[in-house]
């Protein structure tokens, strides 16, 4: 288009041009002369048309814009505005927020000991957890988050507290847990196996009412409280304090956890004692054959280290833990410990394990089921070591060599198969023949959703 227009401009120039009359004043220029005429005007008007092309394209662009603009300010006006993304904690002007929450648990599995010792053993399931509650805000700057479990036909209170944040710091009051482990402070959503590491249940870590601070800035996170006992017995006259020190350097994609606690109970009764026992790893039974029977004690003091790495689909844990107790009769007060080391592998690509203040958090698979993937599927290895042998005090020990395998089809759902085997020496329920040192087998399996 531009070549034609530019074509017929150029020939009505020329015939313009040959049909002008020349008239010679003092000589008639010669052919030459007429033609670079000629050429001078052709290129000056060729350089003209160039310009008017030019500034043709720059106001049609320009309108093209502007139509562009108008047209899209007419789009959205016309379009109702979107609508706010659904949530689940329903909020309030006021400063108010209520956020439910809850998990269900579900295990089954079997038990296989030696029949002489008469231990409780095979098939047995229950519903390990099952929680209702909520979590929010208040005025003023405070949260809350309260939780009933149901399980095993009774009404338990889980988490009953009343929190402040005020700059790095958080004020806690009420029933929580105490700071004990990185195997304790982890949720049971979280954790690697179907039960925590025996120590912990056998020196009876649980939450109890008390107040609370914890300080995280950076790479440090500490944590401090008073306590007295549990929902379920106020009555006693507990009185505890607890500390816990955390390091936890992240270098490159590969966090680091390096901790330790430590505990300290006076029972503050003239007659209290202590027990200290487990399950043979799986919790629906209620054998034990770990059990060091009631125990005369003022006070327990106990002392814990813990170390953790996550780099990539891999992680790797460990703990020590040592629990005294003063008793007043005993010419020696006894030590019993127990720990852990475990490691695990995600199978499925682009899966980690969580972390965050402290301790391990959600998996969040990296493909969901549904979503392009099949979820996380991760491998997990575990030696458990507890021993509540000591001066002259027989609970007997207890070695375990466990595996699981959890697949998380989404951050919500799991479900896992565990297998462990227990090792005992100078176990609490001999055989027939007298035999204490024998080997029991538990396998046991979890179908779990929380919100």
């Amino acid at each position: 288009m531009k070549s034609a227009f530019r074509l017929s401009v150029v020939a009505a120039a020329l015939s313009c041009t040959i049909a002008t009359p020349v008239f010679a004043q003092d000589a008639a220029p010669t052919a030459e002369e007429e033609l670079a005429e000629m050429r001078a005007q052709l290129q000056a008007l060729v350089s003209r048309i160039d310009q008017l092309e030019g500034e043709l394209a720059a106001t049609k662009a320009e309108n093209e814009a502007q139509d562009a603009v108008i047209a899209a300010n007419t789009e959205a006006a016309a379009k109702p505005a979107p609508e706010p993304a659904p949530s689940a904690e329903l909020e309030k002007k006021d400063g108010w927020s209520f956020k439910p929450r809850g998990r269900l648990m579900f295990d089954a599995g079997t038990i296989g000991a030696p029949e002489s010792t008469g231990a409780d053993d095979g098939f047995g399931n229950e519903v390990r957890r099952a929680r209702l509650g909520a979590s929010g805000d208040l005025p003023g700057g405070f949260g809350y988050k309260f939780e009933l479990d149901f399980a095993g036909n009774e009404v338990e209170a889980a988490d009953a507290i009343l929190t402040y944040e005020t700059g790095d710091a958080e004020i806690a009051v009420g029933h929580h847990n105490n700071f004990q482990s990185l195997e304790e402070l982890t949720s049971s959503l979280h954790t690697s196996f179907i039960e925590r590491a025996a120590f912990t249940d056998a020196f009876g870590f649980e939450r109890r009412i008390g107040a609370s601070v914890s300080f995280n800035s950076g790479i440090v996170l500490a944590q401090a409280g008073v306590f007295t006992d549990n929902f379920d017995d106020t009555g006693t006259d507990n009185r505890g304090f607890d500390g816990r020190l955390v390091v936890m350097p992240k270098m490159g994609d590969t966090q680091f956890h390096l901790g330790g606690s430590l505990h300290f109970n006076e029972l503050g009764e003239d007659d209290a004692t202590v027990r200290y026992r487990q399950r043979p790893f799986v919790h629906f039974t209620s054998t034990r054959f770990v059990n060091t029977g009631n125990l005369d004690a003022d006070s327990e003091f106990g002392a814990g280290v813990e170390a953790a790495v996550i780099s990539g689909p891999f992680h790797a844990a460990a703990e020590g833990y040592w629990q005294n107790v003063d008793m007043p009769l005993a010419m020696e007060n006894p030590t019993f410990f127990g720990g852990y080391v475990e490691a695990g592998y995600f199978l499925t690509k682009g899966d980690t394990r969580g972390y965050k203040g402290g301790k391990f958090d959600r998996v969040k698979p990296e493909n969901a089921l549904g979503n392009g993937g099949i979820g996380s599927v991760q491998f997990n290895v575990r030696y458990d070591h507890l021993d509540l042998n000591d001066v002259g005090i027989l609970g007997g020990v207890q070695n375990g060599y466990q595996a699981s395998l959890i697949w998380k089809p989404a951050s919500n759902t799991l479900f896992g198969i565990n297998y462990g085997r227990m090792d005992y020496t100078d176990a609490v329920l001999p055989t027939a023949s007298g035999d204490t040192d024998y080997g029991v087998d538990a396998f046991g399996i979890r179908a779990q959703v929380d919100f």
